[in-house]
């Protein structure tokens, strides 16, 4: 885990964001999708690319011990400031890196004046962290997750299962949202063992009020037995590719049991689709991802 910067260092990032950065960025929105009720957008997810629409990788590659709470910073402003241009009209959600955080209620000022100044609702903002940050420093986390719930922030679990510290994170502070891993859903339509571990996993939510999210679903085949365990929330390629700059619009499977809904806005530029095979990256966890993915950091 890298150690963290002295203050005033982590203070003056978060105050200069991407303008401490010798690097340019932007980002990609992906959907997540909600079932119920005819179907409809619950929230797009922000997904770090480069400024030419490529895979996040050549710029994760340039964020080191030096530069990464400036970026964390710009990531959170350039996501507010592009949803709030492109009309979001629902929730967006945010990955987050733990270990750029110094002192959460310091730390989540630049986002808050982000939102103030776009009108973009700070309510509708969701802050998500994969399962597997920041793992040996769980009581730091816990404090930013309850911080940001202070703020009126919503936050989220992300690949969960992935790790082995989602269950000991989740005695600890229950969040809005956990994010299946897709490791977990790809093949679970022909593997017993997953349809019982992701069951599990949704019947936890439930006992918590925690909305249960499966990320990564690919095929109709994985579609089908997430939503008879009563997954309603989704996210992946099945429905939708990330678009830079742009909110792609969705692909509502046919026969899948909903009906027709409204696509989601169109934004004028063309989605960017990944080569077949290649690794998915978003802005936070610095891991590469297979499939449709999430995250601030790979996904």
């Amino acid at each position: 885990m890298p150690a963290p910067a002295p203050k005033a260092t982590a203070c003056s990032a978060c105050r200069d964001g991407a303008a401490a950065l010798d690097f340019t960025f932007t980002m990609a929105f992906q959907p997540i999708v909600d079932l119920r009720h005819g179907g409809s957008v619950f929230a797009y997810e922000a997904l770090v690319r480069g400024s030419d629409g490529s895979s996040a990788a050549g710029v994760l590659a340039r964020v080191n011990d030096t530069n990464r709470y400036a970026f964390d910073q710009a990531c959170r402003v350039r996501a507010v400031e592009l949803a709030a241009r492109l009309g979001v009209d629902c929730r967006l959600s945010i990955n987050f890196l733990p270990n750029a955080v110094y002192q959460p209620e310091s730390c989540i000022r630049v986002t808050l004046e982000a939102a103030r100044r776009t009108g973009f609702p700070v309510e509708r903002i969701i802050f998500e962290v994969a399962e597997h940050e920041n793992a040996h420093d769980r009581e730091h986390l816990n404090r930013i997750l309850r911080a940001y719930r202070r703020q009126g922030l919503r936050t989220a679990i992300d690949d969960f299962g992935a790790g082995y510290a989602g269950l000991g994170l989740l005695a600890d502070f229950q969040p809005d949202m956990l994010k299946i891993d897709m490791a977990l859903v790809r093949g679970i339509c022909t593997d017993p063992v997953r349809q019982a571990i992701v069951r599990s996993i949704v019947s936890m939510g439930e006992a918590l009020g925690i909305a249960v999210i499966a990320e990564g679903v690919e095929t109709e085949d994985e579609l089908r037995p997430l939503r008879a365990m009563g997954v309603h929330l989704f996210q992946g390629y099945l429905f939708a590719r990330p678009a830079v700059e742009a909110l792609p619009p969705v692909q509502w499977p046919a026969g899948a049991g909903f009906g027709a809904a409204p696509e989601a806005p169109v934004a004028s530029v063309t989605p960017v689709t990944p080569p077949s095979g290649a690794a998915e990256f978003s802005s936070v966890h610095l891991v590469p991802r297979r499939g449709a993915g999430m995250a601030f950091g790979l996904g």
